[in-house]
């Protein structure tokens, strides 16, 4: 008989990812107090629609996409990830109170554009960090710890923000204090100390204006990841889509929070799962719950209705977070990671525009079911491409 195997919840998280977790805490703190608030805010401007926030969620995402693509090859090439995931950080939280003084909707898309030049610097980066962090066989538990305590703080800002709503604090005072939690999480990233494989990796390649190539399989996987994400639209639809059926506004905050809550058990326990069985199997389960959901959103009547789709949505990130993250450093190579995440982010949020656009239009000329109906059709097509891919890796 072999030696007794420890189980994997009984190893202890690597520093540098229980530190990243509590910085992703902190962050989503501060910026889920904005997210759930932005339809209310908007809906003060006399010319916000369903387009602006399309245009405002899939715009900021798009630009950090861009970023990320770069961030995470600088990292490679600076052989240090920590400078680009701090400045990432400072950056956002930095900027994020500058909501409060928005009065028309192009502060907004101001505001969160440059909050997105912060996430993007620093997610590829930080991604990678983790993969160098991660033992073997355990990448996807790394990561599901870091998308639960993002996740947790974005449970927590939803009923921050309801609270002090409740206690008749002005919108503009609420996104002032959330410089509070942003200058915490750079304070904990920090402190962080790199594993030394990150700091003695490499560079990818002497010639700086010739990037290695990723691998095929890499770069296919990532191009059908980008196809799912153009039928993605920006979550705060949703809270429109209860607006519409009636929601009040102090409902926004809490229907936010108790869809992360969900996240948060989901990561956990979604990231384990990627560790026991083929991460394609997982992604793809997600992507199942996903395209359900939003059939089950485009024929909501009600606002209750709203509330229980939204919690089986979160199944659906649990799923998806953890295990494409610990696909793509299966995929990549150690010396390419930074790029890899980068590419991966990258493709994945540029699609997040046209997304948010598509979504937005349709949704204002055509109706919400159209444009979600659209969201569930593009999951599923993304779900078949997957399966081919996967069989024509494994001949």
């Amino acid at each position: 008989m072999g030696q007794p195997t420890t189980p994997t919840a009984a190893v202890p998280l690597p520093a540098t990812a229980v530190r990243l977790g509590w910085t992703s805490f902190l962050t989503d703190l501060g910026s889920e107090m904005v997210a759930p608030l932005l339809p209310m805010l908007l809906s003060g401007f006399p010319v916000a629609s369903a387009v602006w926030i399309g245009a405002i969620e899939g715009g900021a995402d798009g630009l950090a996409s861009v970023l990320k693509r770069f961030s995470g090859r600088w990292s490679d090439r600076l052989r240090r990830r920590k400078p680009l995931v701090v400045a990432g950080y400072g950056l956002a939280g930095a900027v994020r109170p500058l909501m409060a003084l928005a009065t028309a909707p192009w502060h907004v898309l101001a505001i969160r554009l440059t909050d997105r030049v912060g996430k993007g610097l620093r997610s590829a980066p930080r991604d990678a960090l983790l993969a160098d962090c991660a033992p073997s066989g355990r990448e996807g538990r790394v990561f599901g710890f870091q998308r639960a305590m993002d996740h947790a703080g974005a449970v927590l800002g939803p009923l921050v923000a309801a609270l002090l709503l409740e206690l008749h604090w002005p919108l503009a005072w609420v996104f002032a204090l959330t410089i509070v939690p942003g200058v915490l999480a750079v304070a904990m990233v920090a402190g962080i100390v790199e594993p030394a494989r990150a700091v003695q990796t490499k560079p990818v390649n002497s010639d700086r204006s010739q990037p290695a190539q990723l691998p095929a399989k890499l770069r296919s996987f990532v191009g059908i990841a980008a196809l799912f994400a153009l039928g993605n639209s920006p979550d705060v639809l949703i809270l429109l889509r209860a607006l519409e059926l009636g929601a009040p506004a102090s409902a926004l905050p809490l229907l936010w929070s108790g869809l992360h809550v969900v996240k948060v058990v989901a990561s956990r326990y979604g990231g384990m799962w990627a560790d026991r069985v083929p991460k394609v199997r997982v992604v793809l389960a997600g992507w199942a719950v996903y395209a359900l959901c939003y059939l089950g959103f485009a024929v909501c009547t009600e606002v209750a209705h709203v509330a229980a789709v939204l919690a089986v949505y979160g199944v659906y990130h649990g799923l998806c977070e953890p295990a494409e993250r610990a696909l793509v450093k299966e995929l990549a190579p150690p010396d390419q990671r930074g790029q890899a995440y980068g590419a991966f982010h990258m493709a994945t949020g540029l699609a997040a525009l046209p997304a948010g656009l598509a979504a937005g239009w349709l949704w204002q000329e055509a109706g919400a079911g159209a444009a979600l109906g659209l969201g569930a059709a593009v999951a599923v097509v993304s779900g078949v491409g997957l399966v081919v891919w996967q069989r024509r890796w494994e001949r």
